[in-house]
């Protein structure tokens, strides 16, 4: 398994959540804020789901349409996929993988074929979400940031 996330980095991703809950409403500033955040991550996490040699991303069902669960941290997955019954029932062990940034972005782009909506933050601690149509402002966000 890929080493974990900054933990400081992760941690901004809470300060920022509150920042969320706590703006007025149609306030997007914090929003972006966050979302900016998720892009500094080194990888995006998963709880694997399917084979070992070909996982997909656990996804929820939302009513706007699945969402894939992204994980800030292996911790965060790990925590999410006990509390969500998602570890092998004979070794207790959660399966997860990770995608490097930015090629994460377009790993969970892809599942747009398959009609998945959009991606959620550290599902069901965090939960905030945005529509794949929207990946591209993230990866925007990479490039810019690059130059």
């Amino acid at each position: 398994m890929t080493r974990d996330n900054d933990p400081e980095t992760v941690a901004e991703l809470d300060r920022l959540d509150a920042a969320v809950k706590a703006a007025p409403a149609g306030d997007t500033t914090a929003q972006i804020a966050l979302w900016r955040q998720v892009t500094a991550l080194e990888h995006w996490f998963f709880i694997a789901r399917g084979s070992a040699d070909s996982p997909r991303p656990y996804a929820v069902a939302a009513e706007q349409g699945p969402m894939i669960c992204l994980y800030s941290s292996a911790a965060r997955a790990d925590e999410a996929a006990r509390t969500l019954g998602l570890v092998d029932p004979q070794s207790g062990a959660a399966s997860l993988f990770s995608v490097p940034m930015p090629a994460a972005i377009d790993y969970v782009a892809s599942f747009g074929k398959a009609g998945v909506f959009g991606v959620t933050l550290d599902h069901p601690r965090l939960g905030h979400y945005i529509p794949l149509a929207n990946l591209g402002l993230l990866k925007g966000w990479i490039e810019g940031a690059g130059q």
